[in-house]
């Protein structure tokens, strides 16, 4: 993804096909923010469905806004220092031409803005799902606002731009291992360690509420996925963006099966659950190695992060860490796990010649890769806890208990995700149908469920 060095001679033209291949993939992208706010809508209880939506959902507008002033300028901007980007022309995106060409490659500035825009957006919205249930929507969306601007924009540079540490060093992270999944998980952990558990955690039954939703959210994402992996390549001329698109595939599969295989093992039945989150754990780990390993690879990586992010989720309640729908396990850990076998599986044949401990490489890779997780988990999971702790002794970072308990829907957003007053048939609902406006608009709304 990040910008090459090009002789005048062989400077690129635009392409058409490559244009289009990219705003495809960057509308896929998009596609998976709204999938993951299903995802992590059903997951959790009735009365908290809605405000699960909204946090995925306000990312959208947050991040959008902060891309187009500051955030694509830090993220990809001119070097400083190795550690952060700046260029005046990125400001506001106002100093781009329409047809100017991101460097090294075929498709204009603006196209490739967007598409790391939509990595920049899903990244917090990631986060959200360790959070459910407690967390004021306000600070939430400040939360998004700094955490953005102070770790995910510098993160970003430090990975995939032209003269970040770990772009330089030579650490591999095709689409977003280390500064999205990593990145993501690491805060998560970070911000529970200080706000501390639900009501009832470990006591109370927490159970998803809805299935089919968190499964319509898992296949929208794996759908996206495909524009979130294939389209980290930038074009489509070489190949190399077709064996991520299968190593996508052939991962999220392998991962699923593994974990099932697991939880059958373990718990005795195959779960709905386990194959939607054990999908996502695939796609989690073959993100940073996909460009780098054969489909046999990702066969591995995809049933080694599955087996690893199943035994991982329970981890919580040893260590009572309330991570509410499995971020720390699922992301975190499969993005060390996808990341550190970059070290292991690289051929050395698909997007560079860097070769794993596997096909005689060494420990080289290897080192370098676990150099990039270790950097970004600690950096995201220390300035993530210290923004939390402030927000939280500031405005307050958690609802009371009394709303926690009642619904965090009908507190936060006035609103409820079900109405069930009027389900069923008969003439109490024939009654309420033909009741006159002014009396339905008298009656109370949204009562409160404590599902």
């Amino acid at each position: 993804m990040p910008p090459g060095i090009t002789l005048a001679a062989d400077a690129p033209e635009l392409s058409a096909a490559n244009t289009g291949f990219m705003l495809i993939c960057s509308a896929l992208v998009m596609l998976m923010t709204p999938g993951l706010a299903f995802f992590y809508g059903g997951m959790v209880r009735v009365k908290s469905t809605l405000n699960m939506l909204m946090m995925s959902f306000i990312s959208l507008g947050i991040v959008t806004i902060l891309w187009v002033l500051y955030g694509f300028s830090l993220a990809f901007g001119t070097d400083s220092g190795s550690l952060i980007g700046w260029s005046s022309d990125y400001v506001g995106l106002s100093g781009i031409g329409i047809t100017q060409l991101w460097d090294g490659y075929t498709i204009p500035v603006y196209v490739f803005a967007v598409f790391q825009l939509m990595f920049a957006i899903i990244t917090p919205a990631l986060i959200s799902g360790a959070l459910a249930d407690r967390v004021k929507f306000t600070a939430w969306a400040l939360f998004i606002t700094l955490w953005a601007t102070v770790v995910y924009f510098p993160v970003a540079h430090w990975v995939w731009g032209a003269g970040g540490w770990l772009f330089e060093m030579g650490v591999i992270d095709f689409a977003g291992g280390t500064a999205v999944h990593i990145n993501a998980g690491a805060a998560a952990l970070g911000v529970i360690l200080v706000i501390g558990k639900r009501v009832g955690f470990k006591k109370d039954p927490m159970r998803p509420h809805s299935l089919p939703l968190v499964m319509l959210g898992a296949g929208l994402l794996w759908f996206g996925w495909f524009g979130f992996n294939a389209g980290s390549w930038l074009g489509n001329d070489d190949g190399v963006g077709a064996v991520m698109f299968v190593n996508t595939q052939v991962a999220t599969a392998a991962a699923m099966l593994a974990w099932l295989a697991y939880e059958k093992i373990r718990h005795g039945s195959f779960t709905t659950l386990g194959a939607a989150s054990g999908a996502v754990a695939g796609l989690v780990a073959i993100t940073p190695s996909g460009g780098s390993c054969s489909p046999l690879g990702a066969i591995g990586i995809g049933a080694v992060a599955g087996l690893l992010c199943a035994m991982a989720v329970g981890l919580k309640y040893r260590f009572g860490y309330d991570d509410s729908l499995d971020v720390v396990g699922v992301h975190l850990v499969g993005g060390v796990v996808g990341s550190l076998l970059v070290g292991f599986f690289a051929t050395g044949g698909v997007q560079s010649d860097a070769k794993g401990l596997f096909y005689g490489g060494g420990f080289d890779q290897l080192g370098k890769q676990a150099v990039g997780v270790f950097a970004v988990l600690a950096y995201s999971l220390i300035v993530s806890a210290i923004l939390a702790f402030v927000l939280d002794k500031t405005i307050g970072m958690r609802v009371s208990e009394d709303d926690e308990i009642s619904g965090i829907d009908q507190v936060e957003h006035a609103e409820t995700a079900y109405d069930f007053s009027g389900a069923g048939g008969g003439a109490g609902s024939r009654k309420t149908a033909s009741a006159p406006a002014e009396t339905v608009a008298a009656a109370p709304q949204n009562k409160k469920v404590d599902a």
